[in-house]
């Protein structure tokens, strides 16, 4: 039975890169995908647009990415976001950056993306497999059996485990890397959800259902200490919130739900007005529009769907003329603006989360080169390993860099 130099399993970020970069080294690889096609992925990220990096700095990486950041550096500095640019750009794939350092190829096609790691691997020889599921992998006298559900097997000097996350299973990602990886003695930190829709306690919020809020501030809070607060994109969904900002909070609520049945969420609909200057243009509000009932009065500070809700949780008359509201209620209506409430009870579960948040443990994986310290000749790359990042480019950078360290690691061992 042929003996390869190296078996790659999963073809996302991490296994192609990976494959790509044995290819270059002239190495002969098998890279082994348990769907009909590669990249699957690759093709939903950033609304099928594709964020395939983010031009922050080094540090900014390693940042977001929480306890995880330091195992990552080499990997990051081995090969990193410029470099990811200049990869894809030498194929004539032009690449552009948007808000907050998000790159993006200019054709907004996650489809360009993969036709370029296509192009990769036929140049470097690349052997590929599709639908072929890894149900054993053993190591027998330095050669790896891989044994797969059709009753194939393949034979390698070296394997590298890239099958990803839990999370969206409609792209393969079944959680066999970590069943495969803990048979093999490692250790898996729990799965969680990362990057997920959070749930809350109060059922008004399917009225909202659909509803953006732009430029708003989220606070979360536990036991009236502030977690975390910062600036963005709200949506509202039928089981509670979502969007941009939630998304990239939610590691942290998520690892807090751990803990506490529940934490409170406080949406500042005016971030950019402190009480008194807010309370001053209520005021002026109320006295150009003195004989206007509340709820029409409301339209100029608020979007049409949220004023019943508003008045609602207020329990202000919607009728009531604004030169009738009192000092009191302006003030509680200030107080609802700045700090409008919601209990967040629970999220969205792993499999319908964008990323996996948990995995093989890195304190049994060298960072130097993405090698099991348990196995040797197994590596891991891409989002199997424990840790994830805010949304923004950064997943996909650490899927890629992994990926090209272990590649060429495995390749020159």
């Amino acid at each position: 039975m042929k003996i390869y130099d190296l078996a790659v399993i999963g073809a996302g970020p991490a296994g192609i890169i990976a494959s790509i970069r044995a290819g270059q080294l002239k190495k002969n690889v098998v890279l082994i995908e348990r769907n009909d096609s590669l990249g699957k992925k690759i093709m939903l990220t950033g609304k099928t647009r594709c964020n395939v990096t983010n031009i922050a700095p080094l540090g900014t990486f390693i940042e977001k990415f929480g306890q995880s950041g330091n195992f990552l550096r080499t990997a990051f500095s081995t090969f990193s976001n410029q470099d990811l640019i200049n990869f894809f750009q030498s194929k004539g794939l032009q690449l552009k950056v948007e808000r907050q350092g998000r790159v993006f190829p200019v054709t907004d096609n996650a489809y360009s993306i993969v036709k370029v790691l296509k192009e990769y691997l036929s140049e470097n020889k690349v052997t590929i497999f599709y639908n072929l599921r890894l149900i054993d992998l053993k190591r027998k006298e330095g050669i790896f059996q891989l044994e797969f559900e059709n009753k194939t097997s393949i034979r390698a000097k070296k394997v590298i485990i890239a099958t990803g996350g839990a999370s969206y299973k409609i792209t393969g990602s079944s959680g066999d890397g970590f069943r495969l990886a803990k048979k093999l003695g490692h250790t898996i930190i729990p799965l969680k959800p990362g990057l997920v829709p959070l749930k809350t306690k109060e059922l008004w919020v399917k009225e909202l259902q659909g509803l953006t809020l732009k430029n708003i501030r989220l606070t979360f809070e536990y036991d009236k200490k502030k977690i975390v607060s910062e600036i963005g994109e709200l949506l509202f969904t039928h089981f509670g919130v979502s969007g941009p900002l939630v998304l990239d909070l939610s590691n942290k609520i998520v690892h807090l739900l751990e803990e506490y049945p529940e934490v409170r969420l406080f949406i500042d609909l005016k971030p950019g007005l402190k009480p008194e200057q807010l309370e001053n243009r209520l005021l002026n509000e109320f006295r150009t529009k003195g004989n206007t009932e509340l709820k029409n009065v409301l339209k100029s500070l608020l979007p049409q769907k949220l004023i019943p809700v508003f008045i609602k949780l207020s329990g202000l008359d919607p009728r009531k003329k604004v030169n009738q509201i009192t000092q009191q209620e302006r003030s509680l209506m200030v107080n609802l603006l700045k700090a409008f409430p919601l209990t967040v009870s629970g999220s969205l579960p792993l499999e319908e989360a964008m990323v996996t948040d948990g995995g093989i443990s890195t304190k049994e994986i060298n960072p130097r080169t993405m090698e099991s310290k348990i196995i040797p000749g197994l590596y891991f790359a891409g989002e199997i390993i424990d840790g994830c990042a805010s949304s923004g480019g950064y997943n996909l950078q650490q899927a890629f860099s992994t990926g090209y360290l272990a590649g060429e690691q495995a390749a020159n061992a």
